[in-house]
Formats: C-alpha cells, sequence, structure tokens
C-alpha cells in the first residue's frame, strides 16, 4: 500500500510503501483492553491515616444493655461540645470509615507482551483508517489518504509559526482550532480550577523531532512523539481509537522494525 509524501510545504513529492504492521486487523475491543491497563500504571496510592476517625474520647457502656440507651459509644466531656454525641466508630458523624481505601491495594493492571503488542500495531493501523479517524471527532477536511506522511525535514522545525503553516498547507489545522468551541465543565472540576481540558488533536511520530517537539508544545491538542516510544495511550487517547497522526518518512522505518507474532503469520500466509 502506497501512500503520498508531503514536504514541509504541503505540497506533494512523492510516494512510499507503507509497513506490514498496517495491515493489522482494526480490533477496537483489544486496544481499549490496553488502554485500560496502560492507564493504570500512574493511578497513585490511596489510603487514610491509621486512626482517623478515631481520635476521640468516647466510651460504650459496660456492660452495654441495661441502661435504656443505645450501645453505640458516647462522646464524653464536661458538658457542651459534643458531649453525648456518637463518636469514634463507622456509621456516625465525624467517625471512622467502614472500610477505608489501603495503599496495599494493588492497581496496577497487567497484560501479556504479545496481546500489548498487538493492540499497538492495530491502534497505528487505525490511522490509515479515514472513517475510523473522522468517526472520533477529527476534522480532516479534503485529506483522502490516510496515513500522512510528510519528509524528514518538518522534524527540524522549530518555530510555532512554521507548524501552523505545515498544518493549514495539509489541510489539518482546522482540526486545532476545533478545540476551541469545546464546552466548559460545571460541578465539582469547575469548583477545582479544572472547568477547560484540553482535547487531543494531531500526533506528530518522529525518529528523533526535539526540535518539533518545541513547536508542539505551543500548540493545544498537538503532540510529538518519537516512534520508537509510542503506545496505546497516545495512538487511542480515552480508549477512544483512532487519532489523526502524521508520520516522517524515518518513522515509518522505525516502525517497519517492529517485530510481533502477528507481523510473521502474515507474512508466512503471504
Amino acid at each position: 500500500m502506497k501512500v503520498p509524501v508531503y514536504d514541509a510545504n504541503g505540497a506533494g513529492v512523492g510516494e512510499v510503501n507503507l509497513p506490514p504492521l498496517f495491515s493489522t486487523p482494526f480490533r477496537r475491543d483489544l486496544i481499549h483492553k490496553a488502554f485500560t491497563n496502560l492507564d493504570s500504571h500512574k493511578y497513585q496510592p490511596q489510603g487514610r491515616h491509621p486512626t482517623a476517625g478515631m481520635d476521640v474520647v468516647a466510651r460504650s457502656n459496660d456492660p452495654p444493655t441495661g441502661r435504656g440507651v443505645s450501645r453505640i459509644a458516647k462522646m464524653l466531656g464536661g458538658g457542651g461540645g459534643r458531649q453525648g454525641q456518637a463518636g469514634g466508630v463507622a456509621s456516625v458523624r465525624g467517625g471512622r470509615q467502614a472500610h477505608p481505601p489501603n495503599v496495599a491495594k494493588v492497581t496496577w493492571k497487567r497484560l501479556n507482551k504479545k496481546e500489548n503488542r498487538l493492540a499497538l500495531c492495530s491502534a497505528i493501523a487505525g490511522t490509515a483508517i479515514g472513517e475510523a479517524i473522522r468517526s472520533r471527532g477529527h476534522r480532516t477536511g479534503d485529506v483522502e489518504s490516510f496515513p500522512i506522511v510528510v519528509q524528514d525535514s518538518v522534524e527540524d522545525m522549530s518555530t510555532t509559526k512554521d507548524l501552523i503553516a505545515l498544518l493549514e498547507s495539509l489541510g489539518l489545522y482546522q482540526d486545532v482550532l476545533r478545540l476551541q468551541s469545546r464546552r466548559s465543565r460545571t460541578g465539582k472540576s469547575a469548583l477545582r480550577g479544572r472547568s477547560k481540558k484540553t482535547g487531543k488533536s494531531i500526533l506528530f511520530v518522529v525518529s528523533d523531532g526535539t526540535s518539533l517537539a518545541r513547536a508542539c508544545g505551543t500548540v493545544p491538542g498537538v503532540e510529538c512523539r518519537r516512534a520508537s516510544e509510542i503506545s496505546v495511550l497516545d495512538m487511542a487517547p480515552g480508549a477512544e481509537p483512532a487519532r489523526l497522526t502524521v508520520y516522517s518518512e524515518s518513522a515509518l522505518a522505525v516502525l517497519s522494525k517492529m517485530a510481533s507474532t502477528h507481523l510473521r503469520v502474515m507474512e508466512i500466509t503471504q
């Protein structure tokens, strides 16, 4: 399968063959499973103080029966305050939690290596399906061929001005403008200063784009990743494939070396 190659000005300069992994079957279920497992690796352990809710002077009757009052522990004191109120136990105001979170809880989910690699190949293959890209909400304009491949000279871009000019020439800048019309969130997130959430737009996959990554950092939603470091978290944000992706020629060369059991099976069958 061949796709056109564009230069830094957005003009077509030839064609390039896609690596075999772009022929991987598109599996939404497998991509969702891999994203769920990888996303759990950044969870922060959460727990409570061992004596939280129990640092009070509260006693129950001894013996607990025969006094005509409930057996629950009551606050002690010389009058006023919370004297006589229930406390120090679960299910009461200001009391402890019955089953508080424990830092020893295992939140790290695991996935088979071959299954994870197949999910990554499937997510990469999804970037070549125009219907899947548009169904995710990306605005592709008049682009007909996916994925979008550019020359290696694009990796040397270091200014936002040049990057925006490239996106406009490729007809992709409207996808960046799409993020400006996102609705503000309400409720707890707004009260805590998180009313606006930046979405995901174009992903540049390069071989070594240090300069390009600096330019992408100033454009909302646009990211840059090395081909040797990409994961399902980058290719399918929110477990929703397929992301609008731009590859460099050298990045495709790196991806062509990706080893996977299913790729060897495909070569044998062919």
